[in-house]
């Protein structure tokens, strides 16, 4: 593995005289041998009417992340690929997904797997705009949907399905779904996929594609077990990894507020309700029903709140994203069910009401604010006996989250 950092000389085009290749996103970059930095989609070699459907999503330069991995996956290369949230993934995907597509073939050619429905159908989204003007038939297999709608698209030929394992699994095992042409397989969200709840549905999909598949992992975090785990099913591949204390996404600022017993927190909320409210905020519990317990104590003190979580219906839940999406709805209380690769671009505050369980979920949930680039803040609400889990999550990206200041309202 090659370390590189990235800064001003990629518009030179990579690595000159053996010097690191740099980006101007000035993240550290752990990258297989190799692997060059492309620093314009028009070097990709991508599609003519690809390219115009990037520009006209509003993509003007690759992110950091895409300069480097866009060229090996769409080269055939099994490729584990690392960057922090916010940092155009789903868009790499649909990039490079629509790029490898045969679309005079009314056959699945490509997979894309998702922890959630929402992200699944979000990347279905992308793929659809960024693939208009080569015509990309695109669908999305999630749970909570109708199963004739599912078979009947399916039926009449699409090049792409994104969904989540066990609906997906579920198409193929009746044949509706059929896997003889597919030649990728993309997880998303990687870590959370190859863990404990979705393994066996992954190995289980993984049986029915054909042998020479190639496999593309993405996440915001890969712990060292998984990418142990990835030898399994992958051959030979491309590694770019963004070093940990990199990872904590710069332009947010993090801050805590020490309660000192569980229902003060309420209390500290309803006094951050204005600031929150100024922009959109993302609060997060870390069970379904604290949020239903949340929300219906802020509704009763007449504050305007929307919730969601995974035991919803999913009418519900599509219904409360859209409203959040359009900003008709400012302040979304959620489990970690929304912690992964949802995109509102307005979203600017975080409230951790409960500190996440583990440390990748931290970065996750952050991550919501401040999308490419642009400034977030997040406040974590610490009681006594959660300070040495703040200490934890602080030492192990290398970061800082300070006291909240008065005037956290000027920050966002």
């Amino acid at each position: 593995m090659a370390t590189e950092t990235a800064g001003p000389s990629a518009q030179r085009g990579g690595r000159q005289g053996g010097r690191p290749a740099l980006d101007d996103e000035g993240l550290v970059f752990e990258t297989t041998a190799g692997v060059e930095v492309v620093t314009t989609f028009d070097g990709m070699g991508i599609k003519d009417d690809l390219l115009r459907g990037i520009y006209a999503y509003g993509f003007e330069k690759p992110s950091a992340i895409q300069q480097r991995a866009v060229i090996p996956i769409i080269s055939g290369r099994d490729v584990i690929a690392q960057a922090q949230s916010g940092t155009g993934k789903t868009s790499m995907i649909a990039l490079t997904v629509c790029q490898i597509l045969d679309t005079a073939s009314r056959e699945v050619q490509a997979l894309v797997l998702s922890p959630t429905r929402e992200l699944a159908s979000q990347t279905e989204q992308v793929i659809r705009t960024i693939g208009d003007f080569i015509n990309v038939q695109a669908h999305s297999c999630i749970g909570g949907k109708s199963l004739g709608e599912d078979i009947r698209k399916l039926e009449y030929g699409v090049h792409v399905v994104s969904g989540t394992p066990g609906r997906v699994c579920d198409m193929i095992k009746r044949r509706a779904l059929r896997t003889r042409a597919i030649k990728l397989l993309v997880l998303d969200e990687a870590d959370e996929m190859l863990s404990r709840g979705f393994k066996d549905q992954i190995y289980d999909v993984y049986r029915y594609l054909p042998p020479d598949l190639q496999v593309v992992l993405i996440s915001a975090t890969l712990p060292h077990e998984i990418l142990e785990m990835t030898s399994k099913f992958m051959t030979d591949p491309v590694r770019i990894l963004v070093k940990r204390d990199e990872l904590t996404l710069e332009g947010i600022k993090q801050f805590f507020v020490s309660v000192e017993r569980e229902e003060w927190k309420f209390d500290t909320l309803c006094d951050l309700y204005d600031t929150l409210t100024i922009t959109q905020a993302v609060i997060f519990c870390n069970t379904k029903r604290k949020v239903d317990w949340l929300t219906e104590k802020m509704r009763s003190n007449n504050f305007t709140v929307s919730s969601m979580h995974g035991d919803m219906p999913q009418k519900e839940r599509d219904a409360i994203m859209a409203e959040f999406r359009s900003g008709h709805t400012r302040v979304l209380i959620t489990t970690d069910v929304w912690a992964r690769g949802i995109d509102v671009q307005q979203v600017s505050l975080v409230i951790n009401y409960d500190l996440p369980n583990n440390r990748e979920l931290y970065i996750h949930r952050i991550g919501r604010s401040g999308r490419f680039g642009r400034k977030g803040v997040a406040i974590n609400f610490v009681r006594k006996d959660d300070i040495r889990i703040l200490r934890d999550i602080e030492q192990y990206y290398s970061t800082q989250i300070d006291e909240m200041p008065m005037n956290v309202a000027d920050l966002i």
